[in-house]
């Protein structure tokens, strides 16, 4: 990957400064609710894709697929005025963190065995990145808690794995996450 520039000591390339530019303007999008955040998913997804396929973050590249798929299926299905928070109820909440919990267990032996640079960290990187997102696309202001937990987690992993410029972009996200979750918040309390 061509290097944009180097900072202290580590070369950020163009692929991945562009990558995190989008990603980042469609999260600061997505805390006000608007459906404009979409089209930057997308972006932001295909570009990251391709990122984490050269560096061997294989779960990483694989949910920049079903961020685009995403995308694409919340910009038709947010109204044009943009995202009207709910609640998911406390069944829902059980399921979705049983669910979660099982799959990242069994994903991260398989992440393990195809020879992935991250197992553990990159399977819960891409089951809750893939609960989260789907839980966006049904307008739950849970899918912010969550996010939360999944940037913390990416933060790490990005940093110890020496892509620092993107554990930045993650850091971000986890502060973000918590803007978004109290803004979704106090839109689901009004109604």
């Amino acid at each position: 990957m061509r290097t944009l520039i180097t900072i202290w000591g580590y070369d950020l390339s163009f692929l991945e400064f562009f990558a995190a530019v989008a990603s980042f303007i469609g999260v600061g999008i997505a805390i006000t609710g608007k459906r404009s955040t979409w089209p930057w998913w997308i972006i932001s997804s295909f570009l990251y894709g391709i990122f984490f396929y050269k560096v061997d973050l294989i779960a990483s590249s694989a949910l920049q697929l079903v961020f685009i798929a995403a995308g694409i299926w919340g910009w038709f299905g947010w109204a044009p005025t943009g995202a009207v928070p709910g609640k998911l109820s406390r069944r829902a909440k059980i399921i979705w963190l049983i669910a979660l919990l099982i799959s990242w267990v069994a994903l991260a032996p398989f992440l393990h065995s195809i020879g992935a640079a991250a197992t553990w960290s990159d399977s819960f990187l891409f089951l809750g990145s893939f609960i989260a997102q789907i839980l966006m696309v049904y307008e739950k202001y849970e899918n912010w808690p969550l996010w939360f937990i999944v940037d913390a987690v990416g933060t790490i992993e990005y940093f110890v794995l020496g892509y620092k410029f993107t554990a930045l972009l993650y850091l971000a996200f986890t502060v973000m996450a918590v803007l978004g979750w109290r803004g979704w918040l106090r839109k689901t309390l009004q109604k």
